[in-house]
């Protein structure tokens, strides 16, 4: 089912994890869209009537005009509706396959964009891919009045999170939540219960959120994946937390 949410085309322009909106925080329309093209060096361009959406990447952001600011992808989700952001994540998310996926996998012939479908297609032997998801869970544990969070072992990441990480061939979600729980903290958890999900185009990951209960265990972690895991109280919590517009912050606040 294909899904129309607004009458109009909304035009978001993006530059690596960016989106170039108005001074105001408003998205340009199309003759602003058709200045930035002409201003700046770009990798690609499209439309998707269907969605109402049409998408500029640009390869430079060198000749941004007065009257508009880059807005990084993370703050523009914290500050709008999920239906706005339903149209940021799936320009984002396109963006990035288009980018990832020029070449067949079966012949190695050069895909080309289907006539009428969000998909590319090999013109030599036909092959039909569609955009990539990625499912991953996210899980929330409590263990009292206290929550399981840690941090990632990428240097880049300076705040504490929830265990999370991707669902392997074969495995339910709530099996995946188990594994990751287990793998990454040495932890057995119980009452897996799904809360809800989010789309995440960094590059192409559809979040399941989840809480648990601790079990039993202690903790261990993986240090491929963490660098440190705690139980923190959340009404005194002395580290820095993930922000506004990510399922990790509605799930840790108990929003979903």
């Amino acid at each position: 089912m294909r899904y129309n949410l607004l009458n109009f085309m909304k035009s978001f322009i993006i530059f690596e994890k960016n989106l170039v909106l108005k001074a105001d925080g408003s998205l340009p329309d199309l003759a602003d869209l058709e200045k930035i093209k002409s201003l700046n060096t770009f990798s690609d361009y499209f439309e998707e009537k269907n969605f109402g959406l049409r998408v500029l990447e640009l390869k430079s952001a060198d000749n941004i005009p007065e009257g508009f600011v880059l807005c990084y992808l993370r703050q523009y989700f914290a500050r709008h509706s999920e239906e706005e952001n339903f149209m940021a994540f799936r320009a984002k998310a396109l963006v990035n396959w288009r980018k990832s996926t020029k070449y067949c996998g079966v012949c190695g012939g050069l895909f080309e964009n289907h006539k009428t479908l969000t998909a590319r297609q090999c013109p030599k032997c036909g092959n039909l891919v569609f955009p990539r998801i990625n499912p991953c869970i996210i899980v929330k544990i409590m263990k009292g009045d206290k929550v399981l969070l840690a941090k990632s072992a990428n240097p880049n990441q300076d705040f504490y999170a929830l265990v999370a990480g991707y669902i392997e061939a074969g495995e339910s979600a709530e099996h995946a939540v188990a594994r990751e729980v287990l793998e990454e903290t040495g932890l057995k958890v119980k009452n897996i219960t799904y809360r809800g999900s989010q789309s995440w185009p960094f590059p192409e990951q559809l979040m399941l959120g989840f809480t648990a209960e601790y079990e039993s265990g202690d903790i261990n972690i993986q240090r491929e994946e963490l660098a440190d895991a705690q139980w923190f109280d959340l009404k005194n919590c002395p580290v820095k937390l993930p922000g506004e517009g990510s399922i990790a912050y509605r799930l840790i606040n108990g929003l979903i």
